[in-house]
Parts: C-alpha cells; sequence; structure tokens
C-alpha cells in the first residue's frame, strides 16, 4: 500500500517528536510519503494530486479538522467516487478534532495512529456522507465556488465567534476551549440581530423558516466538543444521513441561557428545544438566505461574509479508515 500522509506542522496538540514517532510507526507499515503543509490551502492541493494520482490508496492527515477539511476538498475535486479515490485516514492533532472523534477515532494521536494500523490490517472502513455548501459572497457579485465540510457548517452567531478566534490566533492567541468561550460571550453581547434574525431556511416543499437569528447545519453528532463534553446541535444527525439545522429565532440573555443550558446537558437523545428553536433531520437540499451579509463558516473554518447558501447532503462521499 502506498499513502501519502499530510502533516500540519501548526497542529496545537502534536510536538515535532511526537510527529517523528507517528510517521516512523505508519512507515514501517507501508510505503509513505510524508509531506509537512506549508501555506493555507497546501493540504488541499495535496489531497487533489492524491486523488489524480493513480497509485496512491491511502491519504492520512494529520491535523485539526482544518485540515481534514482542506485534504477533504482536495480529494473531492472532481466529485464523490468512493470505489476509485484514495481512502482517508485522521489522526487528530487539532485542538477539538471533532470528525476525527465523531468516527470513533481515539483524540490521542498515539492511540490513533495505532487504532488505523489495526483497522488498515482488518481492512476495516466505513463510507461517510458529506455535506456541500455553495454560497453568494456579501461584498461581491462572484458566486463561491461549492466546497464540502465533513460535519458542520453555519451562518450568522456562531461562525462570528470562529471568527473572532481566528482574530485572535493571528495576533497569537491559543485555540483553547477558554478562548471560544470568551468569544462566545463578546459576540452575544455585541450581535446587532439578537431578537429579530435576518436568515430565512427555504426547503423544497416546506413553508420557509423565518427571522432565524442563528443556524447550524450537522452533518453528524455531536455538534462540537467543550473540553471532553460532547454538545448536540441535533442529535439524530448522521454520516449516513442527509444533512440536519438547528435554527434558533430569538437569542435574547433569558434564551441563550436556557439553549447553553440545553447544549451543556444535550446528549444523544435530546438536544437544543423549544418554543423559538427549529429543528429539521436527514434533509437533502435547502438553502439560507440572509437579508444582510452575515459569517459563514464550514468545520471550524470561517470563511467571510454570505448573504445565501445552499447546501446538499451527499449520502456515500468518502471512505475513511476506522
Amino acid at each position: 500500500m502506498r499513502a501519502l500522509l499530510v502533516v500540519n506542522p501548526a497542529a496545537t496538540t502534536t510536538s515535532a517528536r511526537t510527529r517523528d514517532v507517528l510517521i516512523h510507526a505508519l512507515a514501517s507499515e507501508m510505503k509513505l510519503e510524508a509531506v509537512t503543509t506549508e501555506y493555507r490551502g497546501h493540504a488541499r492541493d495535496l489531497g487533489r494530486r492524491a486523488a489524480d494520482s493513480d497509485d496512491i490508496d491511502l491519504v492520512v492527515a494529520l491535523g485539526g479538522d482544518g485540515t481534514v477539511n482542506e485534504v477533504v476538498n482536495g480529494l473531492l475535486h472532481k466529485g464523490p467516487d468512493p470505489e476509485g479515490l484514495p481512502s482517508l485516514a485522521v489522526v487528530p492533532g487539532g485542538s477539538t478534532n471533532v470528525f476525527a472523534r465523531a468516527l470513533g477515532i481515539p483524540n490521542d494521536a498515539v492511540e490513533a495512529t495505532g487504532a488505523i494500523l489495526d483497522a488498515l490490517a482488518g481492512r476495516s472502513e466505513r463510507t461517510v456522507g458529506l455535506g456541500l455548501a455553495a454560497g453568494t459572497p456579501g461584498t461581491a457579485d462572484e458566486a463561491v465556488p461549492e466546497r464540502w465540510f465533513t460535519f458542520c457548517a453555519g451562518l450568522g452567531f456562531d461562525a462570528g465567534v470562529l471568527g473572532r478566534v481566528e482574530q485572535k490566533r493571528e495576533r497569537g492567541k491559543r485555540s483553547t476551549h477558554p478562548l471560544y468561550v470568551r468569544q462566545v460571550l463578546r459576540q452575544f453581547l455585541e450581535e446587532p440581530h439578537r431578537r429579530n434574525g435576518l436568515i430565512t431556511l427555504d426547503v423544497p416543499g416546506r413553508d420557509p423558516v423565518t427571522d432565524l437569528a442563528l443556524s447550524i447545519v450537522c452533518n453528524t453528532a455531536p455538534w462540537t466538543y467543550l473540553g471532553n463534553r460532547p454538545m448536540y446541535a441535533a442529535p439524530k444527525a448522521s454520516f449516513d444521513t442527509g444533512l440536519d439545522i438547528l435554527g434558533l429565532k430569538r437569542l435574547t440573555t433569558a434564551a441563550v441561557a436556557r439553549y447553553a443550558t440545553q447544549l451543556l446537558t444535550s446528549s444523544p437523545e435530546k438536544g437544543p428545544h423549544g418554543k423559538h428553536a427549529v429543528s429539521l433531520h436527514d434533509l437533502t437540499d435547502f438553502t439560507l438566505h440572509s437579508k444582510a451579509p452575515l459569517p459563514f463558516q464550514m468545520d471550524g473554518d470561517h470563511l467571510g461574509l454570505r448573504t445565501s447558501v445552499t447546501f446538499t447532503g451527499v449520502r456515500r462521499a468518502l471512505r475513511v479508515i476506522v
């Protein structure tokens, strides 16, 4: 077996020494080429190269959810072809690693490498569904290219939080869970559309849902983690179905306190709910429109402002080693 290992040197939870140990372990079991990413989008370019190659059987992503997202978008640059494309393996190296953990992969990089080698020996793999999104930017007339996401996307509040986190990281702050919590509070205090949301959800064959202040699209559950605590925005979401969405119409102080408590105590059986909560399961196609440009994110990566985003749930899009 020939494999390409894509290494993000900025992965927050792995040291250079750990990465060397992982590379040695993988190279002992396969013909391995290890490439360290050097710029934003490099992992996507490497995934594209692997997809176009005739002799790469496996791509291993060592990094966080952003690295995995780039690799996936490179692998699927011509569309899904589970049998024809290299399979994907993930060694978690980020601060949260939602995609890997949702697949049951250990959150420790060394343990995850051992699990991957065991899975390869046992020919254990899973074909997962993914989300695909295309949007209209908030500041130009050109359409934004389609982009795949593995576990979540969001238009509005949560994307604004991620934008704030990225600004802090650019100034040298480490990506930690306390940093995220602080930015949630600041985003809430400065959110101008807490009471009257700007977002409309259009699902074919259904009445539009208007005035959403928050919209979270999930491809799996949990939605994210706070430390080791999983949080379920859409408990029914699964890699085996279409996309789920949670929308909230109010972000008043009382509403946020209620929904935050529900998220912190959520489970695979129960997520946020109430008078101003909208939950839809197993959607194939839908669109989110906004009356004004709002922040947009996919897989925890802030992508700028959007006024409209169309989503497609694609079943059985990619083979993953688990």
